[in-house]
């Protein structure tokens, strides 16, 4: 975990923890360190909600299957950041959605009780980090009605300019690039990615917004 104790320092979750204090904290919390080629399910949908995992490296993505295959992206994880925690804190048997390697990365994965649940030694820095992860749940709550926003639209192209304009705001630049290529957007929009492929031409066309593979800049 040393390789990454520069990274860790940069997460949310450790925020407010001394950088000397953050190594006895990860021997706190104990927790596995895990290599995850690209397309390997780190949790499954069914899995039990005790689990919560951090990017060390690389990204993963949460995703949904409804019965007939159609995949559903809910979030982009990437480093520093925590997957499955909201899950994990409320304490559902079962995970409603799959957690994917994006890309080969390397994940802590940490049992919930172990941060939720002060430790015997009553570590100074574990209110801390209960704290933390009370702001992340919340945090992650506010990002998951986002998403609900744009894929309530009722049209496609009503769905893409929504996330688009989203992007636009949360990245502060009407240039920007997205973690989705055009398959992922389709998914994550929940919509057909030919449907969406003609709205963008269309867009383009008409001089709303220019677009190259994960790029996209708003006229």
């Amino acid at each position: 975990m040393k390789n990454y104790m520069e990274m860790l320092q940069t997460c949310p979750l450790f925020a407010g923890i001394m950088p000397d204090e953050l190594l006895g904290l990860l021997d706190c919390l104990g927790g596995s360190k895990l290599y995850m080629p690209k397309g390997q399910p780190i949790f499954r949908e069914g899995d039990p909600a005790t689990h919560l995992g951090i990017v060390l490296e690389g990204a993963v993505r949460m995703e949904r299957q409804d019965y007939y295959g159609n995949r559903s992206i809910i979030a982009h994880i990437g480093p520093g950041e925590l997957f499955a925690e909201t899950y994990a804190c409320a304490g559902v048997q079962a995970l409603p959605i799959s957690v994917v390697a994006d890309e080969n990365s390397h994940v802590l994965i940490v049992d919930c009780c172990r941060i939720t649940v002060s430790c015997c030694n009553a570590c100074s820095f574990h209110s801390r980090i209960i704290h933390n992860l009370l702001y992340l749940v919340a945090t992650k709550n506010i990002l998951f009605d986002r998403k609900l926003q744009v894929t309530a639209k009722r049209t496609t192209r009503e769905k893409l300019m929504a996330y688009l304009m989203d992007q636009m705001k949360t990245q502060g630049n009407p240039s920007f690039t997205i973690p989705y290529d055009r398959q992922e957007l389709a998914d994550y929009l929940e919509v057909d990615r030919s449907g969406l492929s003609a709205e963008i031409s269309k867009l383009r066309k008409e001089g709303v917004l220019e677009s190259h593979k994960n790029y996209f800049r708003i006229l």
